[in-house]
């Protein structure tokens, strides 16, 4: 990450240190102390951000905060829940900024859902005296956006999934849909920006394969997504994820992520024998793509067959079902 990004980001999650305050002796005058208050602001050796311990009730998430709150629960947060009782309390703050006109929360969370929620939790299991620690910021929209992706971006516990539903709000929010703009202003490549986005721009028709949206990942979206714009291939997944989910509903069985996107990318590929020993995989189109065989002695043996009109997206997706094969 840039310098310039780390500026950005520390700047706005230091809390308020009384110990950096210029606490004037009584023979200083009142104008001097402020001009040295002030200069130290300027400076940036202080920040005017305040650290307090709230009622996590009197709180709220942002709007577009990127949490799955349906996936929070006692198993999810069980790490924080041990390191809260183990401190006897929680020690990094969230990221809020207050509210107005309001009358039932005083703050809106940026960064720090998950902690909201275990201090919630313990104050309903028998730890009353738990409260939340939030450092208050004056932010817009666009700038509690960066903040919450700076604060949040490291974390390996907060899903592709979320992220991408996150990214692909705030592309249309702030951004006006233009993947360039948002990728300068947060630092990061275009082309991870777009294959992130790519798992939000998933069909529903395909989501529904999943048993949980939590284990579409920017990989299995990767396999996916090319085979999902052309409309046979598509019809081809919509029937096979219903396939799965009904077999999930009546049998309880639970496909990882990748198991469940093998099934939906084999479920696309068309295959025929050709010549004794060899067959061929036809492209969404309908056209002869791949010629392989299979034997112990040589392995897999294939050609990509010219004219078919196949994307190397497409002919790569069938590759890889054929490896996995």
């Amino acid at each position: 990450m840039s310098k310039g990004n780390r500026g950005f980001g520390s700047s706005l999650t230091e809390g308020l240190d009384e110990a950096e305050l210029d606490v004037s002796t009584p023979s200083e005058s009142i104008m001097a102390s402020r001009s040295q208050t002030l200069a130290r602001l300027a400076a940036g050796k202080v920040v005017t951000d305040r650290t307090e311990w709230v009622d996590p009730a009197r709180c709220r998430p942002w709007r577009l905060h990127n949490r799955d709150l349906d996936h929070l629960d006692e198993e999810t947060c069980r790490d924080l829940i041990d390191a809260f009782l183990s401190a006897k309390k929680q020690r990094i703050p969230a990221i809020v900024r207050r509210l107005q006109n309001d009358p039932d929360h005083d703050f809106e969370i940026i960064a720090g859902v998950r902690r909201w929620w275990t201090v919630q939790w313990l104050r309903a299991h028998h730890h009353p005296d738990f409260e939340y620690l939030v450092t208050i910021q004056h932010v817009s929209d666009e700038e509690a956006f960066r903040v919450s992706d700076i604060e949040n971006r490291s974390r390996k516990d907060i899903s592709d999934w979320e992220r991408a539903k996150e990214y692909m709000r705030a592309l249309n929010e702030f951004y006006d849909g233009s993947q360039s703009e948002m990728a300068e202003h947060l630092k990061i490549s275009r082309s991870w920006l777009s294959r992130l986005l790519d798992v939000a721009r998933l069909p529903a028709e395909i989501v529904q394969a999943f048993a949980d949206t939590h284990e579409i990942t920017v990989r299995v979206a990767r396999d996916i997504k090319p085979l999902s714009g052309d409309a046979r291939s598509l019809a081809l997944m919509a029937r096979e994820a219903k396939a799965i989910g009904d077999e999930r509903a009546d049998l309880g069985t639970k496909l990882s992520g990748p198991e469940v996107a093998r099934r939906l990318v084999k479920a696309t590929v068309a295959k025929t024998n050709d010549t004794p020993g060899e067959a061929v995989v036809k492209s969404a189109a309908g056209k002869p793509m791949l010629r392989y065989s299979r034997s112990a002695r040589s392995g897999l043996a294939l050609r990509v067959l010219p004219k078919s009109g196949a994307s190397i997206d497409e002919v790569m997706a069938a590759i890889r079902q054929l490896m996995d094969d």
